[in-house]
C-alpha cells in the first residue's frame, strides 16, 4: 500500500491547495475510509475565507463516502471492503455531551478548553474527508453501511447537508398541518424544505432571490416560493397566513436579515429554527422579539452524527421517499478541487452541490 496521499489542506485564509499527506496510522478503535466522494460544504467555505479558524496544514472536509480500507484491532462488525459513510460530526458518544443527549456537542466542560460543536471533527479538529484516504476515529459509533443499489451521489448528502437540514425540521416541532418558510435555498435550506414535508407540514414558503433554486425548491416540496428581489417577504408571508404568522420559519443562510425576517413572521408562540452559519454578531430587534414576551421559541441546530442518524437517512433515500441526486450539479476530480472551490464559493453557473471523485 502507498504512504502518502493527496489531500486538500487549509494554507491560509483565500488558499486551499492540493498538497501530500502521509496516509493516516489508525488506532485500535479507528478505521482508515478509502474514500470513493466527497463535497465542498458552505461551512468550508467559510475556513477558506478565514471566517472559521482552523489549523494551518488541516486537511479540510466533513461529508465522505467510501470503503473501508483497514480497521483498528477493537472494531467488530465491520469488514474490510465494505462501502461506508460518516456523518459530518463523528462523535464518541463516551462524552458528557453525548451521554447528555447531545452528541454534536461532544466535549468537555468549557474550563477544560471545552470547544462548542466538539462533536464536529472531520476538518475542523482533525484531518477531513476531502482527501484519499480518512482516519475514522470510533468507528463503532460513527460508521454507517451503505444499503446496496445506492449509489455515492445518492447518499452524498446524509453525512452533512441532508442531517442538517432535517434537524431544522425536527428541532421546529413540525407538526402535521403547520406553516413553514424556510429562508434560503441553498443544499442545506432544499433538504429543510424536504424535511418540512416529510415531517408533515400544511403549507410550506420558500424564500431565496435564485430562479434555479425556487425551482428546486418545488420539488422538494415547497407550495409556495417567494423570491425577496421582487416582494417585501415579510408581507406577503403575512397574506398569506392571513396575518396568523408560521408556525416555523427555518433561517438557513445565517445573516441579520434573513434571522431578522424569520423572527417577524412567527406566531405568537412560534418556533424560530435556526441553521445558518453566522459571522458576524446578531441583533434581535425589539418589537420582532416582543420585548421578551412573545412565548417565541429560537433553537439552534448543528447536524445530529452518528451511524444510527445515517442509517435513518439512508433509509429515506432506499424508500424513495426523497432524491436529492439533482442537487449534484457539478463533478470534480479530487485534484481539481481548486476550481472547484472558486465555483462554490462565488456561487456561478447556478452550483448547488459538486461531487468531488476521489478513486
Amino acid at each position: 500500500m502507498p504512504t502518502m496521499m493527496k489531500a486538500a489542506i487549509f494554507v491560509e485564509p483565500g488558499r486551499i491547495e492540493i498538497d501530500d499527506k502521509p496516509i493516516p496510522e489508525i488506532g485500535p478503535n479507528d478505521a482508515l475510509m478509502r474514500v470513493t466522494t466527497t463535497t465542498i460544504c458552505g461551512t468550508d467555505v467559510h475556513i477558506l475565507k478565514g471566517e472559521y479558524p482552523v489549523e494551518r496544514g488541516l486537511t479540510i472536509g466533513h461529508e465522505p463516502v467510501g470503503v473501508i480500507e483497514k480497521l483498528g484491532a477493537n472494531v467488530q462488525g465491520y469488514h474490510e471492503g465494505q462501502r461506508v459513510i460518516a456523518g459530518a460530526i463523528c462523535p464518541s458518544f463516551t462524552s458528557y455531551g453525548c451521554q447528555d443527549g447531545c452528541s454534536s456537542q461532544d466535549g468537555g466542560h468549557h474550563s477544560h478548553g471545552y470547544k462548542p460543536m466538539g462533536g464536529w471533527r472531520f476538518g475542523n479538529t482533525i484531518d477531513g474527508a476531502q482527501a484519499e484516504y480518512l482516519l475514522v476515529p470510533d468507528v463503532q459509533a460513527n460508521l454507517s453501511p451503505v444499503p446496496d443499489g445506492l449509489t455515492d451521489e445518492q447518499v452524498l448528502m446524509c453525512p452533512d447537508i441532508m442531517s442538517t437540514g432535517f434537524a431544522g425540521a425536527e428541532a421546529g416541532g413540525i407538526k402535521i398541518g403547520d406553516i413553514v418558510v424556510v429562508f434560503a435555498q441553498g443544499p442545506i435550506g432544499l433538504c429543510a424544505t424536504a424535511g418540512a414535508r416529510l415531517r408533515g407540514a400544511g403549507m410550506i414558503i420558500a424564500v431565496d432571490g435564485v430562479d434555479e433554486r425556487l425551482t428546486m425548491a418545488k420539488q422538494m416540496g415547497a407550495d409556495v416560493t417567494l423570491d425577496f428581489r421582487k416582494v417585501d417577504v415579510v408581507d406577503e408571508i403575512l397574506k398569506l397566513t392571513g396575518g396568523r404568522g408560521v408556525d416555523c420559519a427555518i433561517e438557513a443562510l445565517g445573516l441579520q436579515q434573513t434571522f431578522e425576517s424569520a423572527l417577524r413572521v412567527l406566531k405568537p408562540g412560534g418556533t424560530l429554527s435556526s441553521l445558518g452559519v453566522y459571522s458576524e454578531d446578531l441583533t434581535v430587534p425589539l418589537g420582532a422579539f416582543c420585548a421578551g414576551l412573545g412565548d417565541h421559541k429560537i433553537i439552534t441546530s448543528l447536524c445530529p452524527g452518528g451511524k444510527e442518524r445515517m442509517r435513518r437517512l439512508m433509509s429515506i433515500i432506499a424508500a424513495g421517499r426523497l432524491d436529492l441526486g439533482p442537487m449534484v450539479t457539478h463533478r470534480y476530480a479530487l485534484e481539481n478541487i481548486v476550481e472547484a472551490y472558486d465555483l462554490f464559493a462565488h456561487q456561478r453557473d447556478g452550483v448547488l452541490k459538486v461531487a468531488l471523485g476521489v478513486s
